[in-house]
């Protein structure tokens, strides 16, 4: 515990942003997990989107090749934290590494 200079006192912190991306915002709708079913705050949440081909792989090789276009729908899921660690979305990081704030790249 802190006391700060008018005398009140004050929990510590671990992160500068508690763990979530709202800043002033006021409070931030909720969103399920897709894991556990448990409602998260959706700026705390992490969001996983990933493409899905109804298509064959081979078959829309082809079809490309003579000119037809393919939709590709998105899934979108959000992950509470726990969730996320366990599937292996984000990774537990060293101490010393947790501030670094750079984007992993693409994959594509």
């Amino acid at each position: 515990m802190f006391k700060d200079n008018v005398g009140v006192i004050r929990l510590p912190f671990k992160r500068k942003s508690r763990g979530r991306a709202k800043g002033g915002k006021g409070s931030s709708g909720a969103v399920q997990c897709a894991s556990c079913g448990g409602l998260v705050p959706r700026d705390k949440a992490k969001k996983v989107t990933k493409k899905i081909s109804f298509v064959d792989y081979a078959l829309a090789k082809e079809l490309r090749q003579k000119g037809t276009y393919i939709a590709v729908p998105s899934d979108t899921k959000y992950y509470c934290i726990s969730c996320a660690v366990h599937r292996g979305v984000v990774k537990v990081r060293a101490e010393n590494e947790r501030h670094i704030r750079t984007r992993p790249g693409r994959r594509y």
